[in-house]
């Protein structure tokens, strides 16, 4: 398995749509950085978050996740994410895996060195969707995240053989996903 270049990204999002909206070269220039870079993607966050609100009512469970530990919120600007809170972002980015590639998501080092820890989970082979992202503030401070800016690098590994099984065939509970979605068993 080995980690895929700018040339191979370039030409998958090219010939597949791998990715949509493509950046062809990075952002840079008074924004976090996104787009394509030597061997990955970075990544944006949207405008649509669910936030986790301190007193909110209900319990995190994976099995049952309740819709009032979360807030809903919209921004073009930035989102402050309250001390050591949640949220939930969507990405801008439309991502299509092809069956021999799997991804790793790493959080911007820019956003880290603020205490915010962003995980996602791999991109399994023929998973595509829109990226739902968690985003938690470690910090004692409010913590802003920028709409429309980077807030992560996909890693792009093609394996050399096919799998037996791609998240598509299994119909994964993810698949396709056009929203920011809540844990599902």
């Amino acid at each position: 398995m080995a980690v895929k270049s700018d040339r191979w990204i370039r030409r998958m999002a090219r010939e597949r749509g791998l990715i949509e909206p493509f950046v062809e070269a990075q952002k840079r220039e008074g924004v976090i950085s996104f787009g394509l870079s030597s061997y990955g993607y970075d990544m944006r966050v949207g405008t649509r978050f669910k936030v986790s609100r301190p007193g909110g009512s209900g319990v995190m469970d994976p099995k049952q996740p309740a819709a009032g530990v979360f807030e809903d919120v919209h921004t073009d600007t930035f989102l402050e994410i309250p001390p050591h809170a949640i949220a939930l972002g969507q990405s801008v980015e439309y991502f299509r895996i092809p069956r021999n590639v799997v991804t790793a998501a790493f959080g911007k080092s820019t956003y880290a060195r603020c205490g915010l820890v962003v995980n996602i989970t791999p991109f399994e082979p023929e998973w595509e969707g829109f990226v739902t992202l968690e985003m938690s503030n470690t910090t004692p401070f409010p913590l802003r995240v920028y709409a429309n800016e980077g807030i992560a690098q996909i890693l792009f590994f093609e394996s050399d053989e096919v799998c037996e099984v791609s998240y598509a065939d299994r119909k994964g509970k993810y698949q396709g996903q056009t929203a920011i979605t809540l844990g599902k068993i």
